[in-house]
């Protein structure tokens, strides 16, 4: 009978676990920059060549930076789900817009239940943070704040993503990120010239999928979501369709 030897693993590959747990989770971000090797090390209570040996392996499968003199960062392109030409097509076609919102129907409503079902208090606290700025947004109702609007919209669902545990749902809002803030925009800017109580409908809206995920109330904060975008479908397919009866007035009065 013969047994395999056992390997024995090298510090810096338990150092590179961890960091990659790190960035799977979302606890490092792209883009982030990660601390001084001699803080890092201190933290990991390693010595700094075995922190340097796993920097130059995350290094080399792309998830790390080093910059001369400059530390070490989560590469870019962590956050990248989609290549930045193809976002840019999304974010100028109108029927992409009608697509992504088909799509935020399934991927927020599976945010918003597992959120329910896995907030923990810190997630709790980033929601309730996320929602107030959200609802500031609201309470002004100049057209100036449409841009917060938006960002403060794209940030309560990603605090929703966050609080889901699901890596995939996390590191896809965070890959769309930009995207889900420009439909919002774009969404908002044919919604509140349409129907006069849009902007009572959505922070209503918004508020009771928030309140269902504080109260773990899963298939609840589901419903809501996909309500919430169905509301949006359909005060948008109103602005589409008065824009086609302009068109054929327009027409008309040219013939």
């Amino acid at each position: 009978m013969s047994f395999a030897q056992i390997q024995q693993r090298r510090l810096s590959d338990d150092i590179v676990e961890q960091l990659e747990t790190m960035i799977l989770e979302g606890v490092l971000q792209a883009g982030e920059r990660l601390p001084a090797e001699r803080k890092l090390a201190e933290q990991f209570g390693v010595s700094r060549p075995s922190l340097r040996e796993a920097i130059q392996k995350l290094a080399a499968k792309g998830l790390l930076v080093s910059r001369q003199g400059g530390g070490n960062y989560v590469s870019n392109q962590v956050g990248t789900t989609f290549s930045d030409p193809l976002l840019a097509l999304l974010a100028g076609k109108a029927n992409a817009q009608k697509d992504l919102l088909e799509f935020r129907h399934t991927l927020e409503g599976a945010c918003a239940y597992y959120a329910a079902l896995r907030a923990t208090p810190a997630d709790h606290q980033r929601l309730d943070l996320a929602f107030a700025q959200l609802e500031s947004c609201y309470a002004n109702s100049a057209d100036s704040c449409r841009t917060e609007e938006g960002l403060a919209d794209a940030c309560f669902h990603l605090a929703i993503a966050e609080a889901s545990h699901n890596i995939v749902l996390l590191h896809t809002v965070r890959g769309l990120f930009e995207v889900l803030r420009g439909n919002v925009m774009t969404n908002i800017g044919g919604m509140y010239p349409q129907r006069s109580e849009t902007r009572t409908m959505l922070i209503e809206q918004h508020r009771a999928l928030y309140q269902a995920i504080k109260a773990g109330q899963a298939e609840q904060a589901r419903r809501l979501s996909n309500q919430h975008i169905e509301y949006v479908c359909e005060v948008l397919a109103e602005v589409d369709e008065e824009q086609l009866r302009l068109q054929r007035s327009q027409r008309r009065k040219g013939v």
